[in-house]
């Protein structure tokens, strides 16, 4: 399964992102039997939209075949676009490595 981090920064070692949308980069893990075996960091090119940067964020998720989406904080219309392809949401917030592993002992608080 793939789970997408919105993130502070570059690695597992930053914080989430307070925002979805605008965040600078997205963490994503490759989790498998419940360990960490992949991670993946990519630069959201939305961040400086003047509008829609949520709903550019989520799709670019749907093509990196993102399973699940943690974030502090998802807006409407990403939250519709992630639902319409069968992503979860889960919002935590703290340091990135911290997070996935919250995720993995199934400490999140899933968002419907």
């Amino acid at each position: 399964m793939k789970v997408a981090v919105s993130s502070t920064g570059k690695d597992v070692e930053n914080n989430i992102s307070d925002v979805f949308g605008r965040c600078p980069y997205f963490i994503i893990a490759q989790i498998k039997d419940n360990k960490i075996e992949n991670i993946e960091v990519i630069k959201n090119e939305s961040i400086n939209q003047n509008s829609g940067a949520g709903i550019s964020a989520a799709q670019l998720l749907v093509e990196k075949d993102v399973n699940i989406v943690i974030a502090s904080n998802v807006g409407p219309r990403a939250q519709d676009v992630l639902k319409q392809f069968n992503i979860e949401i889960y919002t935590g917030q703290g340091r990135i490595k911290d997070i996935l592993q919250e995720f993995i002992d199934k400490k999140l608080k899933k968002i419907n």
